[in-house]
């Protein structure tokens, strides 16, 4: 017995191609998730060990990334002919930036384990809490749009996203820069910029994912043409 063609049969019957994209659904859940429960650990006087716990949690979507990438090889190594080759670029370079997600969110943690006091956005800063708001909705809907492949939904993300996040966190960071703006002691106002320069990076990765679905292999991450009704990741 061919122990190792029988391994190819098997991996071929599983399709490594359905498993790696249904992988890259699962690690965009979990870094949700996990960008959730940081943002509920800023608000609460969270114990260190709670706060360490979450951030570890950043070496699942690591592995996701790995199990991702490992499928996509495995499958064209496998193909007589490099049919959906497309896909499988679209999928390693979604990951790529889901994993910045959680390194992101692996920041914001460190403001809970450093800052000396709670940080609720919206009561230290109105513009703050707005930003945080619509990462939140912003998350989910691309979560959506990408499972369901709704392209008109991912078009509208990112042509709001630089009204919604950029704009908005550049206006909140530059007027602190220029002294314009204050919020009480040096950390609180360090802290500030810095939550709002994550969160404006995590609002940057979500539009580069849903740019999967609107754009040509080459361009993912730039700016998206309007898609037509009916496009599917392809």
């Amino acid at each position: 017995m061919n122990v190792f063609k029988d391994l190819v049969n098997f991996w071929r019957q599983e399709d490594l191609l359905s498993q790696a994209w249904q992988e890259s659904f699962d690690m965009l859940d979990c870094s949700r998730e996990m960008f959730i429960e940081a943002i509920t650990l800023l608000r609460k006087d969270s114990k260190r060990k709670n706060v360490i716990a979450l951030k570890k949690r950043d070496r699942e979507i690591n592995e996701y990334q790995k199990n991702v990438r490992r499928k996509v090889m495995t499958h064209f190594a496998l193909q007589k002919e490099n049919k959906n080759l497309s896909s499988g670029m679209v999928l390693v370079n979604m990951v790529i930036d889901i994993e910045r997600l959680g390194d992101y969110t692996k920041n914001i943690l460190d403001l809970a384990i450093y800052h000396p006091e709670k940080l609720i956005a919206e009561e230290i800063s109105p513009e703050l809490g707005k930003i945080e708001r619509k990462i939140l909705k912003r998350f989910k809907n691309t979560v959506l749009a990408i499972k369901r492949q709704d392209t008109e939904k991912a078009y509208a993300l990112q042509k709001t996203y630089n009204n919604q996040v950029n704009e908005a966190s550049d206006e909140l960071v530059n007027g602190i820069l220029a002294g314009k703006l204050k919020f009480g002691d040096e950390t609180q106002t360090a802290t500030i910029v810095l939550y709002a320069r994550y969160l404006k990076r995590i609002g940057a990765h979500l539009k580069n994912i849903t740019s999967v679905l609107t754009n040509p292999v080459d361009t993912i991450g730039y700016k998206a043409k309007e898609p037509t009704s009916g496009d599917t990741i392809s």
